[in-house]
């Protein structure tokens, strides 16, 4: 028979299990705490002037419900609407920058249900996110992320996604095009430009585009299929003046049915310029791709549009024109001069 362990065996016993306590508690005391840098903007109180800063970030909290704990890969770099936050309520002191990001998964929440770690993926953050893109890892919700196809790379994942959305959207969407009709893309050589141009080739539709300058003109020519040409060398005047179209120019050139897709959010539309839009049947309609993020009733066909412009990548409907990549550090100044229009590419910073 089995003799019990005396007091001093029992002693020992118990001395070694609050060693082996103390041990874990003093490894688990003092966790050690990773930053990670980050873009943010600070908006003047006294002008429209933004300044750009990089913040020292705490390292992430652990992944809760439908959220997805991202290893940010690229992020592409845009305008940032001020005007659009101040509306919306969504001033702070200190503003994240960078949303069209792509990545690997490293962490979910327990409710996620579309990813898994190792995924690659690519998104668009949404106006209320916390987290800047131009980050090392950030935090977003599995409904504004879609898997990323094996050939599509980093940057032109991230830097095609927001570009497309909005081609999609005003394409699709706005003027539902179709084979056979005929499609004025302004600024055809701009980074949404080319993206517009070859989804309406892509629809089947007949392009005729403007171009800012000789060499924007260039790239339009080179474009295949080929770009409706207006007018013949001859015709082009010895002085370019840089001078957009009157909104009456446009509304002309409509025809029966026609659409006019815009940006521009103060357009006014006087009586003779709505009788002409009202004999020709014709519609204005408004671009604002952040209008999916602004209603979760729209989720489902949002994602429907994620999916297909990493598609229409993949497959090579979408060639984007992108700059050479850019290390982090580089992302301030370049996005001082993206926030001012000077660029042509799209901009991405890749890590």
């Amino acid at each position: 028979m089995g003799t019990a362990p005396g007091p001093e065996g029992a002693g020992s016993l118990q001395k070694d299990s609050k060693v082996a306590v103390v041990k874990v508690q003093a490894v688990g005391a003092a966790p050690r705490q990773v930053t990670m840098k980050g873009l943010y903007f600070q908006q003047s109180s006294t002008s429209e002037e933004i300044t750009f800063v990089f913040q020292e970030r705490e390292n992430l909290p652990v992944t809760e419900d439908n959220y997805v704990k991202l290893q940010v890969k690229a992020c592409a770099l845009s305008q940032i609407n001020t005007k659009l936050l101040t509306e919306m309520k969504m001033e702070k002191d200190f503003f994240p920058v960078g949303r069209e990001v792509a990545g690997i998964v490293l962490d979910v929440g327990s409710k996620v249900s579309f990813f898994q770690p190792g995924d690659e993926v690519a998104g668009i953050l949404p106006l209320d996110s916390e987290d800047p893109g131009l980050c090392e890892a950030v935090r977003v919700h599995e409904h504004y992320l879609v898997h990323k196809p094996e050939k599509v790379t980093w940057t032109e994942a991230a830097g095609t996604i927001r570009d497309g959305v909005r081609a999609y959207t005003a394409l699709h969407y706005l003027s539902h095009l179709s084979p056979g009709k005929s499609v004025l893309i302004m600024d055809g050589a701009s980074a949404l430009g080319t993206i517009a141009i070859q989804l309406a080739h892509h629809r089947g539709a007949k392009v005729i585009s403007t171009a800012c300058s000789l060499e924007d003109k260039q790239c339009l020519e080179r474009c295949k299929p080929s770009i409706v040409r207006l007018y013949s060398k001859d015709d082009e005047p010895a002085v370019k003046l840089q001078l957009l179209p009157h909104k009456h120019d446009i509304i002309t050139l409509l025809g029966v049915g026609g659409h006019w897709v815009t940006t521009e959010e103060n357009l006014q539309l006087d009586p003779p310029d709505s009788h002409c839009l009202f004999l020709k049947g014709a519609t204005v309609a408004f671009l604002n791709d952040e209008v999916w993020n602004l209603s979760n009733v729209q989720q489902g066909k949002y994602l429907c549009i994620l999916k297909d412009v990493m598609e229409k990548l993949s497959t090579g409907v979408f060639r984007p024109q992108l700059d050479e990549p850019i290390p982090l550090y580089e992302a301030k100044v370049t996005m001082e001069v993206v926030q001012k229009n000077q660029g042509r590419k799209k901009q991405v910073v890749q890590f």
